[in-house]
């Protein structure tokens, strides 16, 4: 045996050599290291089992049933301690835990610091009241804007023209009906205020555009004004919808709270819960659910009947409901479907008082979805397909002589598709 394989030797089976061990995603498999001999079995090792896979049965690998054992078995190995650090020596691993208790004092001091700032946002919300309540009232037609702020309002309108997003800022067709976008022409009667200034900003939002329905348009018309209010007690803050009289409900407010919580992992303030407002809905008006009408015949004496059946419908004051979270350990699919709703529920609460509430006037021209980078091309079609729980449409089969049933009417849920909003 020559001096470089017996050195070779050696290296390999030196147990002395201090070895580190191996974090979780390190290759089981290490490379050989020693003689040639060592080299050759592994290269034997490899051709054996390239011939191997070569008579492997494709359908196997190709088995749903199979794929998805081995990946929920993989799937238990994420995450999983490799041991790595109790492997570590004493005196290490007491460095290691110091680190884990400075980590922690960074996240008491993080806590503050988003404590802070909530008590900032809510110092700053009070100076940007009176002009929220000045916009409030020139939509409505209360007041009317003086002849500075049209002033300097035509300046940023002039400027907006030359600017490369001028398609993004004509308002959306469906907030507005054709005799009055002409304002120039129309009556001075008619033009009190901003007509349907709420439906038409919420309309070119791509993800309320989604939600909101050709039925829910007339009752949003109603819409005057939506407000941001911080919660007193505790972290928080509720969206307070206020609406005219109108034929579908008696609230003159409806409101959805949303309540914080802090991480103890980051010290970040995160959704915990939210409550929103019962709708009083009017008889023959209510929008959250539809009435079918079905004539029924019986078997034997050929005698028909008209049964009624009320079944929800999807509507944008869905988003007032009160959703309970789920158990921590319930993993059901419709435990899933509320946990995705709640998710897309707060996700809808943050554009509301990051984005709606501040730039209503942004939303009303289009100008935000040039901001965001949106146009009318790039709305996400799909963003609130789970928003609602989508109806198979399956009859009950509760009455054993109803037979060859003839519908009379359609759900509203079978309606085409409010027009999407487009700023040309």
């Amino acid at each position: 045996m020559s001096e470089d394989n017996s050195k070779g030797v050696d290296i390999k089976n030196d147990k002395s050599a201090d070895t580190a061990p191996t974090p979780q995603n390190t290759p089981i498999f290490t490379a050989p290291i020693g003689n040639a001999a060592a080299s050759a079995a592994a290269a034997a090792a490899a051709t054996t089992a390239q011939a191997a896979s070569e008579t492997i049965d494709v359908s196997a690998v190709q088995n749903p049933a199979l794929l998805s054992m081995l990946q929920g078995r993989l799937g238990t190995l994420v995450g999983a301690p490799s041991g790595y650090i109790e492997s570590l020596p004493k005196a290490t691993r007491e460095r290691v835990d110091a680190l884990r208790y400075l980590q922690q004092q960074h996240t008491e001091i993080n806590k503050k610091l988003h404590l802070e700032i909530f008590e900032l946002e809510k110092k700053y919300s009070k100076l940007y009241a009176p002009l929220y309540e000045r916009r409030d009232g020139i939509i409505q037609g209360g007041t009317e804007p003086t002849d500075e702020e049209k002033a300097e309002g035509a300046k940023i309108a002039e400027a907006d023209k030359d600017s490369d997003d001028e398609d993004a800022e004509k308002p959306a067709k469906s907030g507005i009906k054709e005799e009055e976008e002409d304002g120039d022409n129309a009556p001075a009667e008619e033009a009190k205020g901003i007509p349907s200034f709420w439906l038409t900003a919420l309309r070119n939002h791509p993800q309320l555009a989604e939600l909101i329905t050709e039925r829910d348009e007339d009752a949003i018309q109603h819409l005057r004004d939506v407000r941001l209010v911080y919660l007193d007690d505790e972290p928080g803050f509720k969206l307070e919808f206020e609406f005219a009289e109108n034929i579908y409900f008696s609230n003159t407010v409806l409101s959805k709270t949303y309540y914080y919580v802090q991480s103890d992992v980051t010290g970040d303030f995160e959704f915990g819960s939210s409550k929103g407002t019962e709708i009083a809905w009017k008889p023959e008006h209510d929008l959250s659910v539809t009435v079918e009408t079905k004539k029924q015949r019986h078997k034997t004496t050929n005698r028909t009947r008209i049964v009624k059946k009320t079944v929800p419908a999807e509507t944008f004051f869905t988003f007032f409901s009160t959703v309970q979270e789920p158990d921590v350990d319930d993993d059901s699919e419709l435990a899933e479907e509320t946990r995705d709703r709640i998710e897309l529920d707060y996700e809808l609460a943050e554009e509301f008082k990051e984005k709606i509430v501040p730039c209503a006037i942004d939303w009303f021209t289009g100008k935000a979805l040039a901001y965001e980078g949106l146009d009318e091309d790039e709305y996400d079609d799909g963003f609130m397909d789970d928003y609602y729980d989508e109806d198979d449409d399956e009859d009950d089969d509760d009455d054993e002589d109803d037979s060859d049933e003839d519908d009379l009417s359609k759900s509203a849920k079978d309606a085409a598709e409010p027009p999407q909003c487009k700023n040309q």
